[in-house]
This record gives structure tokens, C-alpha cells and sequence, in this order.
């Protein structure tokens, strides 16, 4: 009878711990992904992904916390829009936005509101740089990926003499100038050739004159994948044997048709470190496989940015969506280590990723990136 009665007790309790916390209103984590048009794919496993770390986190949480999705279809004006939507609901906290320049737009009302806001893909440095107490992300910025790129060019290629051109884009200039202010931190490599090219252009010649006339140990090139295929083929074909170096956007397979793969000797470009390659990764992509399929693009960023909030939430526990509430979740991510499925995360004082997260790829044929890239292993340890 009195184990009976000490079952039925536990219970009870079990019961009304439920109860309590059935009891409290649920707590909005708002969700800002593209759902329709190109990007719609890559929203949709960032939902997913979402979903799956809420279901992970769930049980050990004080109050349910409900997904709210929305998108902002790619426009400033409609992000702010939306920010002020959900700032007016009360939402818990943003994940999102998806773009840079939504996400710069909306950083502002989340800020003014005392909203946590994590972005899982927008790298833009502006949106940190601003000094919002309530940015983070569990993505890299640009002028990080630059200036790794920049480090590796000194300490693993050696480099002396350097050509900088970017396709004039917001993104290849924040790429080309971080690479140029890392390289004049340190005096190497020197930069011989400065040249900013049209986007769309598919011939360089005058360009590619004046790299065989400067010289360079290597070109550094800030800009998309299309004009890079371009540019490199023809530098082999005019004998230009320099390394070739880019960012995220020029890792994709049609880089490798357009250069051709004769071209692709001494090519390096930074990226996010491959997900297949992280031990931390591989039971959230065996449980995401499981559920919804092929992992998605982003999907790894959407579950570690929505984990994050929620390990927060558990450390602070806030007990309402007021700003002071939600400074205690603030104080929590700020100075935490979320144990995440990309590794340990950490953030420094402006919301950044600290250390910066990205890596170099080489260009190998059967690489386990898209077939054609494989991530550079670390330089051994005492070597430069």
C-alpha cells in the first residue's frame, strides 16, 4: 500500500509540475524564412530544423514555446513591417532574419523592444556592428571568411604579392577590403593590382594583361561564383599559374565547369566548416534525415540558432516578454557556451561568433562538398 501511495504521490506531483507549466501562456519564438520562390527550399529545412530542436528542448522547458513562421519576401521595408507586427505581439524572440539587408533593416524595432534576435544566415558585418545588445549569430561574417582567407594566404601559401578584385557588389567589396586591411595589418602579402569588374561580364582581357604584368603569387577574388569560373580560365589560358582564392560564393559546382578542371590547380576558397566533418553534427543530421529527408541548406544554422534561444531560455528562465525579462536571456547568450550541433558556440560582446568559424576548402575532384571541394585540414601543429 505505501509503495502504491508513493507512486500515486509521484505522480500527482509529475501531474501538477505539467499542469503548472500547461498553465502558463506559451511563450512566441518567431521564425523568418522565405517559405515561397527560390529560396523556398532552403526556408522549408530551416523549419524543419527549427521544429526539430524545439521538439529536443520541449520537455525541459518551464512553459510551452510555439514557432510562429513568417518571411519578409526579400524586402527592407516589409521586414520592418514585420518586426513591428511581432514586437506588437509580444513575441519571445526572432530567428531570423534570413537576408542581410532584412535583417539590418529589422535589427532596429527587435532592439528598441528588447527582442532577442538570432539569425542563422545573414553574414553582412553591419548587423552586428551596429552595437544592438540583441543581435546574434550562429553563422560567420564576411569580413571574417576574408580574413581568413587572408591568414592562410600568409602563413600556408606564403604569399608576397597579391592581385584584390571584386564584381563591385556589397559582398565582394567587404570581401576584397577585409582581405586588403588583413594583409596591410601585417605588411605581406603586398597587393600589386587592385580591380573592381562588372557583374555579368564573361571577358577580361585588359584585366587579365595586367595580372601577368603584375606578377602576383596570388589573385583574391570577392564576388560570385559565375564571373571567378570565368576569370580563372582564362588567367590559365594566358598562363597565369597564380593561386586563386574567393569566398562562399564562388563554392559551387559551376565554378568547376566554368574554370574547367584544368583550371583548378591552387584553388582556395572559405567557407563554413563541412557539416559531415563534425562529430557534435552527426546525431541532429541522423535524426533530420530520419524525419524530413536530405539535410537542407542553412538547416544546422536554423537548429543551433533556435537551440540557443531555448538553452538560454532555460539558463534565465523569464517570466514574461518585457524587456527586462528578456534581458536575462540576453545576459545568458551573451555569457554562455551553447553546447550546439556545430560545437561549442560563444559569442563576443557585439553578437559574433567568437572564434570567426570558417575554414578553407581546396578544390579536389570527389570532394565531399558538392563533389569538387574538401575542406583544407588544419595546419599541423608547430608548422606555420
Amino acid at each position: 500500500m505505501r509503495a502504491v501511495a508513493a507512486c500515486g504521490l509521484a505522480l500527482w506531483l509529475l501531474g501538477a509540475v505539467s499542469t503548472g507549466a500547461a498553465e502558463l501562456a506559451p511563450a512566441k519564438l518567431a521564425l523568418v524564412v522565405p517559405m515561397t520562390g527560390e529560396a523556398g527550399r532552403a526556408g522549408q529545412s530551416m523549419r524543419w530544423a527549427a521544429e526539430l530542436a524545439l521538439a529536443d528542448w520541449q520537455g525541459r522547458l518551464d512553459r510551452r514555446v510555439e514557432l510562429v513562421v513568417h518571411e519578409d519576401r526579400f524586402d527592407p521595408g516589409q521586414a520592418v513591417t514585420l518586426a513591428r507586427q511581432l514586437a506588437k505581439n509580444a513575441v519571445w524572440g526572432v530567428v531570423g532574419h534570413f537576408y542581410s539587408s532584412s535583417s539590418i533593416a529589422a535589427a532596429g524595432v527587435y532592439a528598441e523592444a528588447g527582442i532577442p534576435q538570432i539569425t542563422a544566415t545573414a553574414t553582412h558585418p553591419r548587423l552586428t556592428a551596429r552595437g544592438y545588445s540583441t543581435v546574434f549569430r550562429v553563422v560567420g561574417r564576411d569580413d571574417q571568411q576574408a580574413a581568413t582567407a587572408a591568414d592562410f594566404a600568409q602563413s600556408r601559401l606564403r604569399s608576397r604579392r597579391i592581385a584584390l578584385i571584386h564584381d563591385g557588389t556589397e559582398y565582394g567589396r567587404v570581401l576584397a577590403e577585409t582581405f586588403r586591411e588583413t594583409c596591410d595589418r601585417s605588411g605581406l602579402p603586398r597587393v600589386v593590382l587592385r580591380q573592381e569588374i562588372a557583374q555579368g561580364n564573361t571577358s577580361f582581357p585588359d584585366l587579365i594583361a595586367r595580372i601577368v604584368e603584375a606578377r602576383p603569387d596570388a589573385v583574391y577574388f570577392g564576388g560570385i561564383f559565375r564571373e571567378a569560373g570565368l576569370l580563372l580560365r582564362q588567367m590559365r589560358q594566358a598562363r597565369a599559374a597564380a593561386a586563386f582564392l574567393g569566398g562562399d560564393g564562388v563554392l559551387d559546382p559551376e565554378f568547376v565547369t566554368l574554370a574547367g578542371e584544368a583550371a583548378l590547380a591552387d584553388v582556395y576558397l572559405t567557407s563554413l566548416p563541412d557539416p559531415w566533418q563534425l562529430a557534435t553534427a552527426s546525431p541532429v543530421i541522423e535524426r533530420y534525415e530520419g524525419r524530413y529527408g536530405a539535410l537542407g541548406p542553412h538547416a544546422l544554422y536554423a537548429y543551433d540558432a533556435v537551440g540557443a534561444y531555448l538553452w538560454a531560455y532555460h539558463l534565465a528562465k523569464p517570466r514574461s516578454a518585457s524587456p527586462e525579462e528578456l534581458g536575462k536571456l540576453l545576459r545568458a547568450l551573451r555569457g554562455g557556451a551553447y553546447p550546439g550541433a556545430l560545437g561549442i558556440l560563444r559569442w563576443d560582446a557585439r553578437g559574433d561568433r567568437a572564434p570567426a568559424p570558417y575554414v578553407v576548402y581546396t578544390a579536389t575532384r570527389g570532394g565531399s562538398v558538392h563533389g569538387w571541394f574538401e575542406q583544407a585540414p588544419p595546419a599541423a601543429p608547430g608548422s606555420p
